[in-house]
């Protein structure tokens, strides 16, 4: 298997950890901002979270499964700081001004406590399926596939559970799970028909350039 040379890991590690804290931030801001598909309720928030289950799967398999669950401990405590942050600041996805911030608003944290823990229980579990799933298949596909069913279904569940079960918002309290359903429908579609093939594509250049790197030089 080809891995990342131990020198290059530092570096790559901090910048997941930057890109992780990103896609948390902005997917708090847009599952603020509901759509309506198919006669469906869903959030914006579906079609940029994925994007964190890409990197994770790159980061397993080029890195190694501990380098993954380092950087789920370094994106932690701050996503959950940045997320209520941004949060309070653009609330139902209008920005409230930086006095917002002065008051302590129960039902923001709860969202963001939500996206904190669904973070932390998805992300672990897509680490262990397909950190096991590409020791057992040759297929490249098998592995992302299947971890992105899993660890989505774990991560929607979670956040829609604790963030709007008997929620003091009346709209979501009565369609959370409606929403949670047709949220992960549009994450699994998106990541298993765009960001699976990814996978593959960014796999295959970062393996090339890694061989060509290894290649001697000729005298």
């Amino acid at each position: 298997m080809t891995t990342l040379s131990t020198q290059r890991q530092p570096w790559l590690l901090a910048l997941l950890v930057s890109f992780h804290i990103l896609i948390i931030i902005a997917s708090n801001y847009l599952v603020q901002l509901p759509i309506t598909l198919f006669g469906f309720h869903s959030t914006w928030g579906a079609f940029s979270f994925p994007f964190i289950f890409l990197t994770t799967d790159l980061t397993v398999r080029l890195l190694g499964k501990s380098p993954a669950r380092r950087v789920i401990a370094r994106v932690m405590l701050p996503a959950l700081v940045a997320s209520y942050i941004v949060s309070v600041l653009f609330h139902d996805g209008v920005f409230s001004g930086l006095a917002a911030l002065g008051e302590f608003n129960s039902f923001v944290f709860r969202i963001a406590l939500a996206s904190f823990t669904a973070y932390v229980l998805g992300q672990l579990m897509d680490i262990q399926v397909f950190d096991r799933l590409r020791r057992q298949h040759r297929a490249w596909w098998i592995a992302p596939a299947a971890s992105s069913v899993v660890g989505q279904a774990v991560d929607t569940l979670v956040f829609f559970g604790v963030a709007f079960w008997r929620s003091s918002n009346p709209f979501m309290a009565e369609h959370w799970v409606e929403i949670a359903l047709v949220d992960y429908v549009i994450k699994l579609a998106v990541s298993l028909l765009m960001f699976v093939p990814m996978y593959g594509i960014l796999l295959n250049m970062i393996v090339r350039h890694l061989q060509r790197k290894a290649e001697p030089v000729p005298a």
